[in-house]
């Protein structure tokens, strides 16, 4: 027999409570269990999220807790389960946020329609909160609905264009523009046309309801278009597809319209033409444009004609206007330049006359004592015009230059006592040399010139004293910058003056380096300075530029080319001896066609112990070269009348007498006959008016060397 053990009472309650919490597990696995395949057995995507704090504020994230197989179905994400909003869709994190933080907070679940962006898909939403509030989530189910938007979107689009056609062809016809349509049935050649084609086509209304044939419809065509109408037709039922034409058709009231039909044929599922509809606009009008067009067409080209003869016939009277324009300034500078050289000679002959009268009447007098300082006078005033005219033709660049290799920092350090002396105790002058300098070829006396009235000038615009620098310097101008001065390309030389001054206005600075311009009072410039610099820059090939602001002062640079070298000597100091004479038995020539000139030469030569013979001009003197080869020296002028000039007369003496050693005398260089600068060896010029001790020096240097 069994014995049970007997309970207490307090054992037998813990018994029955273990039963009974064994029997809730059991429960709530089996209700697990079901809830799960309940869970996944729904095919639309169900997640429960939790919202979190952030570093952007409170809430302000939520973390996926639970979701299903169809969460990855219908986004494409797998393991989603503990992944955070802001990592899987940064960018729209805060819509997502707005949507489901309002279900959070208020409790009202919604229904919505949301592209999900980092997937690239559109979904339907629910979403309801999981009470109580505190546990701060929210469930959401979903499905993909990205076909269907995609269908709508295509719809949506398909019945837009649908409407626009509609109403295109509703627009057309309510203007006038489509006047009927038809649908021709072609294996049963029968078409179906409304009352517009009808009236278009002059056909009987009743006729036309039963169905008409093609015979029919070309029969009323116009009989010159009807061959093209039958063959386009033709053409367009062998191929398929559109058609357009234009014709005239005959209407009721016997006259001919131009339309124009426009259709489509369908092709069968054998490929033979089943179906041809279309639509008749009305162009008469626009043919009639068209023929007035053409006319307009027609006249334009016979004016097109006679057009190119107008135009030469315009643009003749514009050159003469031109021209006339041209002469007019060139008579106007020609005016002012004749004005000033008016004035200036006027005032070197009349100090010239004066000395001779005073000679003259001195001498008959018996006064000799005071020749001297009419002479001394006289031959300041000869100076005087020698510089006028030297100045004219640097501006004309005609003047004749002696350009030699030269380091333009050793021609300034040369002229610093000259120019400070010049400028006077007011002015502080300044020199800034280039290291590494560049050599120039240049005319070292006229560059001289040239800084010393630059100096000058810059001396007039500090009335009450001020700095004035000399800067030189290496430039190397590119395409841009050498167009801006007027040069080309390339490496060239600066030399530049500055001054702290006036300054100058710019019509000022547009008319500086016109000749006789000045704004200087009357008889303290000549106006020239100027004209002179930009004269000799410009023949040595180069250029000069101002650069002026009005109170701070004025720069004017001069750029000169480059010269390739790698020495050059010092210049020669000038010759101060007496004027050296014939060491005898030298016989010269002189030709010049001017007699008083020529006179002068003659006699000073004679007077030196020189045999001389003379020529007026280039033939007469190649007489006396062949008759005479004792000849020593050929002495010419450059410009001989009668169709030789003096180089041509030299050069064809070389020819003979390769040894003859030549002296140009000119008082209009052209540089072209001298082959600019550059002569021959044994060659050398001497520039008018001269004197007897340069004459002399040149003459004896030449003859020596012979």
């Amino acid at each position: 027999m069994t014995t049970v053990k007997s309970l207490s009472r307090e054992q037998l309650e813990e018994e029955v409570l273990r039963l009974q919490a064994l029997d809730r597990q059991d429960a709530l696995l089996s209700a697990e269990a079901r809830y799960r395949a309940l869970f996944e057995a729904i095919d639309d995507g169900f997640c429960i999220i939790g919202f979190i704090d952030g570093p952007e504020g409170p809430l302000n994230d939520y973390v996926h807790l639970e979701a299903n197989s169809g969460y990855g179905r219908h986004t494409g994400i797998s393991d989603i389960v503990g992944k955070r909003l802001r990592e899987i869709e940064p960018s729209n994190a805060d819509v997502w946020l707005d949507i489901y933080g309002g279900v959070l907070r208020t409790g009202e679940p919604v229904r919505f329609e949301q592209e999900f962006q980092s997937v690239g898909r559109h979904i339907e939403v629910s979403a309801t909160r999981i009470e109580p509030q505190s546990l701060r989530q929210v469930a959401v189910l979903f499905r993909d609905v990205t076909a269907r938007k995609v269908a709508e979107a295509a719809l949506r689009e398909s019945e837009s264009f649908a409407r626009d056609n509609v109403q295109r062809v509703q627009l057309a016809m309510a203007a006038g523009a489509i006047i009927g349509t038809w649908i021709w049935d072609i294996p049963c050649d029968r078409f179906t046309v409304d009352d517009g084609f009808t009236l278009a086509f002059g056909l009987d209304p009743q006729r036309a309801r039963a169905g008409l044939t093609l015979a029919e419809i070309v029969e009323a065509v116009h009989p010159d278009d009807q061959q093209r109408v039958t063959a386009s037709i033709q053409e367009v039922l062998e191929k398929g597809g559109a058609y357009a034409h234009q014709y005239r058709t005959l209407r009721k009231e016997g006259s001919y319209r131009w339309l124009e039909a426009n259709g489509r044929v369908e092709l069968g599922a054998d490929g033979s033409a089943a179906k041809f509809l279309g639509v008749l606009v009305d162009i008469e009008e626009r043919r009639a444009v068209e023929a007035e067009r053409d006319g307009a067409l027609a006249a334009l080209r016979t004016l097109n004609d006679t057009l190119e003869q107008r135009v030469v016939e315009r643009t003749e009277a514009l050159v003469q206007a031109e021209d006339a324009l041209r002469q007019a300034q060139k008579m106007e500078a020609v005016g002012q330049l004749t004005g000033g050289l008016a004035h200036d000679f006027n005032n070197i002959l009349a100090g010239i006359s004066g000395s001779l009268d005073l000679m003259k009447t001195r001498l008959a007098q018996g006064r000799i004592s005071e020749i001297d300082r009419y002479m001394t006078g006289a031959q300041g005033a000869v100076k005087r015009a020698a510089s006028l005219t030297q100045r004219l033709l640097a501006f004309s660049r005609r003047q004749t230059l002696d350009p030699k290799p030269s380091d333009i920092n050793r021609i300034i350090a040369g002229m610093q006592d000259l120019v400070t002396r010049s400028v006077g105790p007011g002015v502080a002058v300044e020199t800034v040399g280039a290291g590494g300098l560049w050599t120039a070829f240049v005319d070292v006396g006229q560059l001289e010139n040239a800084l010393l009235n630059l100096c000058i000038n810059a001396r007039d615009a500090m009335p009450d004293g001020g700095r004035l620098t000399i800067e030189t310097g290496n430039r190397w101008l590119d395409e841009r910058g050498a167009a801006q001065r007027g040069l080309s390309p390339g490496q060239y030389v600066s030399l530049c003056v500055s001054d702290t001054g006036t300054g100058m206005p710019p019509d000022v600075v547009a008319r500086a380096f016109d000749p006789f311009f000045t704004t200087k009072p009357i008889g303290q410039g000549t106006g020239l300075g100027l004209s002179m610099v930009y004269g000799f820059a410009g023949q040595s090939g180069g250029a000069v530029r101002i650069y002026s602001e009005v109170g701070k002062g004025t720069m004017i640079c001069i750029y000169l080319p480059r010269h390739v070298a790698e020495e050059h000597g010092p210049e020669m100091p000038l010759e101060t001896a007496p004027a050296p004479g014939s060491s005898g038995g030298h016989t010269i020539l002189v030709v010049d066609d001017e007699p008083l000139v020529r006179m002068v030469a003659v006699e000073i030569l004679e007077e030196l112990g020189y045999a001389v013979l003379e020529a007026g001009d280039g033939a007469s003197a190649l007489r006396v070269l062949d008759a005479r080869p004792d000849i020593d020296l050929l002495v010419t002028d450059v410009g001989l009348p009668n169709g030789m000039n003096g180089r041509q007369l030299a050069d064809a003496v070389r020819v003979k007498r390769p040894e003859l050693n030549v002296l140009f005398v000119t008082g209009y260089a052209e540089n072209a006959v001298l082959n600019h600068g550059h002569l021959d060896r044994g060659m050398e010029v001497v520039t008018k008016p001269f004197t007897a001790e340069v004459l002399a020096r040149r003459v004896k240097g030449l003859i020596g060397a012979g």
